[in-house]
């Protein structure tokens, strides 16, 4: 198949194009630097020409209350050329528990752009995943200074990018799931714990204060950004990350 990857040079984009390319499909990597503007429509439809499958790994540029505009004209873009294009079916990645922390305008913005795929005319996937283990060392950063960090005890179950990249190359190559699939890391951990454990492995000095007031994630409620039942859960421990 001919697969079109938007953010396709990206993190997670760029693992699922070589991915589709392993298994022997077109998959063709889309971003600014390609002409492709997803947020102005630039490139857009030449770029989805004879594509069956389009994956949305795009995202906001910013994490505020500008970010749902940025959803909402980004994904009426590609519904719009997609179904001009004929494109049998859409991938987008979002969150797992995005729906429950509406305090947060980014997670709120998420939920946006999944019920615009959802109430668009393509059929669609959704991939849900935690938060990825290379995004520790940003959250570590909001809250950090010489001598400590301050992190939240929220609970968490961490994922490898890598992993998050096979799962939306697998649901890409397949039937269109008309739903959500959640995929999560093998184990739990508090923030701050996980905090810890990364500043050991880096011998990192800095003292983790329990601090539940402290960064973003001080917004998330409860255990919401763990996996329910149903969920993939993926192979790449933590510290065995780490320890690459």
């Amino acid at each position: 198949m001919k697969i079109a990857v938007l953010g396709g040079t990206g993190l997670i984009g760029s693992q699922v194009v070589t991915i589709l390319r392993e298994a022997g499909h077109e998959a063709v990597p889309l971003s600014l630097s390609t002409g492709v503007d997803l947020l102005t429509g630039q490139g857009l439809s030449e770029a989805l020409e004879g594509a069956e499958v389009v994956v949305n790994l795009t995202n906001s540029p910013t994490f505020d209350e500008a970010s749902p505009a940025f959803f909402r004209t980004t994904m009426d873009n590609l519904l719009a050329a997609a179904e001009r294009a004929g494109v049998g079916h859409a991938v987008i990645l979002s969150i797992v528990g995005v729906d429950q922390v509406p305090a947060l305008d980014y997670y709120r913005a998420k939920v946006l752009q999944e019920d615009i795929l959802k109430a668009g005319p393509v059929p669609y996937s959704i991939v849900r995943a935690t938060q990825f283990f290379e995004f520790m060392d940003a959250v570590m950063s909001w809250t950090a200074d010489e001598n400590a960090v301050r992190l939240p005890s929220n609970p968490l179950q961490p994922i490898a990018a890598a992993d998050v990249a096979q799962a939306v190359a697998d649901v890409s190559m397949g039937a269109p799931l008309q739903g959500t699939r959640d995929i999560a890391g093998p184990d739990v951990f508090p923030l701050d714990e996980l905090g810890r454990i990364t500043l050991t492995a880096r011998g990192d000095q800095r003292t983790v204060v329990t601090d539940d007031s402290a960064g973003m994630f001080a917004a998330v409620p409860g255990d919401v950004l763990i996996a329910t039942d149903g969920a993939v859960i993926a192979p790449t421990a933590y510290r065995e990350w780490l320890g690459r």
